[in-house]
């Protein structure tokens, strides 16, 4: 697949966005930051999901992580939608910038192009895609849905706090993992080094092979 993907830096792109020009590393700084595209303005699916997004803003502000939307509309479109926006998700203000790509040159380079939806003029339409970028400006992880199928943000603070533990403990989230729960030690670090990175204690899941791999903890 074309673009970045988990792993890759993010160019340096000089954007234009409904809060101004500004490159995308200056506007990361040494934050998270929710990178999120949408097929169009004024569309059904998109109006529910950036008016989600502005409910969660907050949420994500206390996580240290910034929002920065995307679609091919124009400047002048995307102002006039985020009063749409706006009045739908009962008045939570969109705080965040959009850019505006007409020329479908960012979502190609960022990944972000639908391989099936096509414009009314047969122009390339961008996905419904998300990247966390960490403060390294990495894609640390990518999630990639049709037009049809909203995102869950539930979901998106799920992840963002795995990965935000992950990065700063040598740990990992088991399945269905929620905020609060216990997280896996890393099979890299041995039990000597748990004792003491963890000293709240971990516990050994008793398996068959009696090989101490699944060790759980609370960090």
């Amino acid at each position: 697949m074309p673009g970045i993907t988990i792993g890759d830096k993010v160019p340096n792109l000089e954007v234009e966005t409904t809060k101004g020009k500004f490159k995308l590393h200056d506007y990361f700084a040494d934050t998270w930051t929710i990178l999120f595209s949408h097929p169009g303005d004024f569309t059904p699916v998109c109006t529910t999901e950036l008016g989600m997004m502005a409910a969660y803003a907050d949420n994500f502000t206390q996580k240290g992580a910034k929002l920065l939307g995307l679609s091919c509309d124009d400047i002048s479109s995307h102002n006039e939608w985020i009063k749409d926006v706006e009045a739908y998700s009962g008045g939570h203000k969109v705080t965040y910038p959009i850019i505006a790509d007409p020329k479908r040159e960012i979502i190609k380079q960022l990944n972000m192009v639908d391989p099936d939806e096509k414009s009314s003029n047969g122009q390339p339409l961008p996905s419904r895609a998300l990247h966390i970028v960490g403060p390294d400006k990495m894609v640390k992880l990518s999630f990639l849905y049709p037009a049809t199928t909203g995102r869950n943000m539930d979901e998106v603070v799920r992840v963002l706090e795995s990965l935000q533990k992950a990065a700063k403990h040598k740990v990992a989230t088991p399945v269905n993992w929620k905020p609060g729960q216990k997280v896996v030690i890393s099979p890299s670090v041995n039990n000597d080094q748990a004792k003491e990175m963890f000293p709240q204690g971990y516990e050994i899941a008793d398996l068959p092979s009696k090989k101490d791999y699944l060790r759980f903890t609370n960090v």
